[in-house]
This record gives structure tokens, sequence and C-alpha cells, in this order.
């Protein structure tokens, strides 16, 4: 929970001020021996310790699950397999799964509507796993996402149709494989920042990604940031932290000058 969340849960009588001294005198983390659970990070920087599943012994896997779902009511896991769903439903029935983007989560009860707006735009329909974990991402930690798939620079049309779209959100988050150039093309059309995503999806000389890649470091477009291959997550979170900011009231009791 933010800080400023329990801040104003205080304030407005939702929790006792008990209540709000017990998460704050929770220990920074939980030490399991294999993994020690940050269960601060959310208190310092608004989000909270997210689960990269792949690789995970079966048995650490779930304790954590159950851990984090248990203090906080919710957790979210990426690069989950179908046989870890499994496992992990099995302790936690109503935890859910997208084979698509391979994000396992539990959302918290209390889930509120998306705010602000990101657009995800992807090249093609292979690049779409990495769109909808960069999606998938941005939605659970509050963003209201667009997507926009399948928009790649070989039929430009099909983006500039639906310009408006990408005009109007805090964030693009642009996802491409092949030689990544629609990050470029997005970027020399919006005025808001472009975060962009090269995946592994191409022939031979596309080097698993790296050509995207280095396209999109050597844009001429300005106002674009680079994550690295296939890191659909990194993007999602990145474009949150914009969303974020530019949908946030300003402060109390910060000088303007």
């Amino acid at each position: 929970m933010l800080t400023r969340e329990l801040l104003e849960k205080v304030k407005s009588g939702e929790m006792s001020v008990d209540e709000a001294e017990g998460h704050l005198r929770r220990k920074p983390y939980e030490d399991l021996g294999y993994a020690k659970l940050d269960s601060h990070r959310e208190i310092r920087s608004g989000f909270p310790e997210v689960i990269f599943c792949s690789g995970k012994p079966d048995e650490y896997l779930v304790s954590i699950y159950e851990r984090m779902v248990a203090a906080d009511g919710k957790a979210v896991g990426t690069r989950a397999s179908k046989e870890q769903y499994e496992l992990v439903k099995a302790h936690i029935p109503d935890i859910s799964y997208d084979p698509v983007s391979r994000i396992l989560k539990k959302e918290p009860a209390d889930r509120k509507p998306g705010e602000g707006l990101v657009a995800v735009c992807c090249g093609g329909t292979a690049d779409i796993p990495v769109a909808e974990e960069a999606a998938q991402t941005a939605e659970y930690f509050g963003a209201k996402v667009r997507r926009l798939y399948d928009v790649g620079v070989s039929g430009v049309h099909r983006l500039l149709s639906n310009l408006e779209l990408v005009q109007s959100a805090n964030c693009v988050v642009a996802v491409a494989g092949m030689e990544g150039a629609l990050a470029s093309v997005i970027g020399g059309l919006v005025s808001n920042p472009v975060i962009a995503v090269p995946t592994s999806v191409g022939y031979g000389a596309s080097m698993k990604g790296l050509s995207a890649l280095l396209t999109m470091i050597n844009s001429c477009a300005n106002g674009i940031a680079v994550v690295n291959i296939d890191n659909g997550y990194g993007a999602g979170y990145m474009a949150t932290q914009i969303n974020r900011l530019a949908s946030a009231p300003p402060r109390e009791g910060l000088s303007e000058e």
C-alpha cells in the first residue's frame, strides 16, 4: 500500500491509527532463507515487489505467492508457465493466469478503475505476447490502457488511422521486432514519452532482437526511451510511472517556486 494511500485511509476513517501503525511497523523484508520478500517496496517506490516466475523451484514459488497474498491480498508475477499456474492455483484458488502474457496474478479485492491513459502499440501479431506483458503490467499497477496491435510500418496507414488515440495518451509503449522502426514513427508523431520495446521476432539478421534494439537506440526521433529485448514488464512499469505523474494533482504544501 502506498504511504499516501495509507494516510488518506486514516484521514477518512477507513483505517484506524493502530492498523496504519501495523503496516508501518512491519519489517522492511521477510527472510525466507531462499528469498527476502521486500514488504516495504511499495511504501518506498509506489510499486510492490513483482515475482519473476521462470526458473523458480516449485515449493519456493508457491511459498512466495502465499506469503505475499497473506500480507497484502495481492501478488503478481511474470514469465510464468501453465504448470506453475496449476501449481499455485492449488494453493490460491482465485489466482488468474494469462497464457499470452504469461502473467500470474492475484488482484486486490478493492481494485479501482484505471486512471490516465497508456497506449500500447505493437508492430505485428507475433509481438503481442510482449505487448500484453506491458499492457497487463500497467493495468495491474492502476493505469488505464488502450491496445493498438498489428500497426507496423509495412502498413503505416493502420497506425495513422488511430493517431488521435496515440496522441492523447500520457505515454506510448511501442513494441516491435524485425527492424524495430515502429518506435521512430510513433516518436515523430506524439508529444509525450515513448517507451520502445524491441522483441526477438524476426529472421536471421534480426539477431534475436538485437537489430530492433540498435534501431530503437539510434532513433532520430526525440523522446524515446528503450528497454531490454522482450522486456514488456519493464516498459509497463515505466509507463505507469509516467502516467501517474501526468495524472496526479499537484501535491499539497509544495512550493511553486
